[in-house]
């Protein structure tokens, strides 16, 4: 999960070069020239994953029990963002990656530490979910280039009948409602945006049923499901998330979802060591070494060096030190 990934690089660079280290990772991650290159490759829009951490605590962190302390610099990256976003055209679609307390048992995708309550299991962690929502959608209701509010991420949680997903998701689109009415509330099934069991009929004039699909054939017949959903509730559909395959598939999928009016979102925009992605990020000399460690296959690097390492990869996540895989693109865009 992230927070061990964080815990372990804690451990071989201490907590201060730890915040050194991310701070560099999130600002050059992605900035203003990635946004006007997906412009030119023709993306129309961005579906940006949330970790709530960097908008507010963890309930087991507020100062003051039960009550929400917001954080500066998840906003102040999502505004940048979305500047950059105005700037070229592009929709920004707001996606609750890893919700309070997590909100599935897929540890790594919703960052989920077991020994703390999840989201369906702290009345807490559901209470800071709403709040965190209304905060982002009082402070974005008017903002013509934000395309939407993608509520929970990938929830992958067994419970009869989705009723905790839905009594959610009923409260967040009621507090949604309070303060903008203008935006587009996308609602993803349980196991991984799949199962919309109990999430049928609509309950909004504005929302959006988004699926995923990955790893499956790209047949009619693996959507047809969801089409039944959307004609029988007259409710548009989005393939919210998609990718981690080859070219092939990537084109097929592509076709099958806009042979049938459907829109698509790619995961993921960098990966390292891999050409599934938008563009690869170029390993740093030294990177084994870590991960040799953290195996228990090679020595523990000293501090110094792995600074040296870890800071070399905020620096190779920038644009232009990226390999751009133009087959990737060329697989999403070209008939």
């Amino acid at each position: 999960t992230q927070t061990e990934i964080r815990a372990k690089i804690t451990d071989l660079i201490g907590e201060e070069n730890a915040e050194k280290f991310y701070s560099a990772y999130r600002r050059n991650m992605i900035t203003k020239r990635d946004i006007d290159s997906l412009k030119k490759w023709r993306f129309n829009s961005i579906r940006l994953p949330m970790h709530y951490n960097l908008f507010t605590y963890p309930i087991e962190k507020e100062p003051v029990a039960k009550k929400h302390t917001w954080l500066t610099e998840g906003f102040a990256l999502t505004d940048s963002l979305l500047q950059w976003c105005k700037q070229n055209k592009i929709y920004l679609i707001l996606d609750l990656h890893a919700a309070p307390g997590g909100q599935g048992n897929d540890r790594p995708i919703a960052d989920v530490d077991t020994t703390k309550p999840q989201l369906w299991e702290s009345d807490l962690n559901i209470k800071k979910t709403i709040a965190l929502w209304k905060m982002l959608a009082t402070r974005y209701a008017n903002e013509q280039w934000i395309g939407g509010y993608d509520l929970i991420n990938e929830t992958n949680y067994k419970m009869d009948g989705n009723v905790p997903l839905q009594k959610l998701f009923f409260a967040l689109t009621k507090e949604i409602r309070k303060v903008d009415r203008k935006h587009i509330i996308f609602i993803e099934g349980n196991q991984f945006a799949n199962d919309f069991n109990g999430l049928v009929p609509t309950w909004d004039n504005n929302m959006v049923y988004s699926f995923h699909k990955y790893w499956n054939p790209t047949t009619q017949e693996t959507i047809e499901k969801y089409v039944n959903m959307r004609d029988v509730n007259n409710a548009p559909l989005w393939m919210g998330e998609s990718g981690e395959n080859n070219n092939e598939w990537y084109r097929n999928a592509v076709t099958l979802f806009e042979s049938n009016n459907i829109g698509w979102a790619w995961w993921t925009i960098k990966k390292i060591g891999s050409n599934s992605g938008i563009m690869n990020v170029t390993r740093p000399k030294g990177y084994q070494t870590i991960i040799d460690f953290w195996a228990g296959k090679g020595p523990k690097p000293s501090e110094s060096e792995a600074l040296a390492i870890l800071m070399e990869l905020t620096e190779n996540v920038k644009l232009e030190n990226c390999k751009i895989n133009y087959d990737v693109l060329n697989a999403l865009f070209k008939k």
